[in-house]
């Protein structure tokens, strides 16, 4: 009787979801999205955190507006739809300042190839990212990632731009990499995470390129996170501040962002 043969190492799917193959799984999170990057000409981006939380203002005005209608509404809930439609903002400038760059952008790169907008893929703040570059008629990635509530891609990436990743690092390392500038709208534990990670890396010296790291509506940081008072104590250097800027406005936003962004094209084509 003939033996069966045995499946190959790379088609055998029992060992690759093994923890024996954890280094392979590991370094296809880098070697496929680079290889998907490179044949879709992805330069550079410019990626947008922010929570997935974060509500369209026609949904957060919808859900009050039946909250009212109803009268045994818990008070607990109406306070929740009122905040949920005045964070509803936010969504509504993502959407704006994603269309502005992606539009400029566009226009000066064809094929629209270098400032791609960039983010985790889910909704909230970044559906509202890729759904401005969707507007503007441009492409936006998504680095979504799996897990078990909140993060489902959004409708609003490219087919050929969607990734969905099982390692948060691996995640982390793509949404910065190829990034030339980082927008952080007002969100949660990932946003803030997201936030402190890129600026230690930048503090410490392992990031090198030009960044421009800004935060969206210095009034909701500052209730947020005292960074100065870490200046104040001495458990940052004074110089640290400089390493992120506040804006409050898209029009301030548009005005910091895209000089920054030519300079750095600038700079690119005299080290060709």
């Amino acid at each position: 009787m003939k033996e069966k043969k045995a499946p190959k190492a790379y088609e055998n799917p029992k060992f690759l979801a093994s923890p024996s193959a954890r280094e392979l799984r590991i370094l296809s999170e880098y070697l496929e999205p680079k290889s998907r990057l490179r044949r879709n000409k992805v330069q550079d981006t410019v990626v947008f955190f922010g929570s997935a939380r974060t509500l369209p203002h026609k949904e957060a005005q919808k859900r009050l507006n039946t909250l009212k209608d109803n009268k045994k509404a818990q008070a607990g809930a109406l306070q929740k739809a009122e905040t949920d439609l005045e964070m509803s903002r936010y969504y509504e400038d993502a959407v704006e300042l994603a269309y502005r760059l992606t539009k400029w952008a566009k226009e000066r790169y064809t094929p629209h190839s270098r400032y791609i907008v960039a983010t985790g893929g889910g909704p909230g703040i970044m559906e509202a990212a890729n759904k401005g570059a969707r507007k503007a008629g441009g492409k936006s990635i998504g680095f979504n990632i799996s897990l078990p509530f909140e993060q489902e891609p959004n409708p609003y990436i490219d087919e050929e731009l969607n990734f969905e990743f099982h390692y948060f690092y691996m995640r982390k390392l793509w949404l910065v990499f190829m990034a030339k500038a980082f927008v952080i709208f007002p969100g949660g534990f990932g946003t803030l995470d997201e936030f402190m990670e890129v600026l230690t890396l930048v503090q410490t010296g392992k990031i090198k390129k030009e960044l421009r790291i800004i935060l969206y509506d210095r009034s909701f940081w500052d209730q947020v996170i005292n960074i100065p008072k870490l200046a104040e104590l001495g458990t940052i250097s004074p110089e640290d501040l400089k390493l992120f800027k506040y804006c409050d406005t898209v029009d301030e936003m548009e005005q910091e962002l895209i000089p920054h962004l030519r300079k750095v094209e600038k700079k690119s084509r005299l080290l060709r």
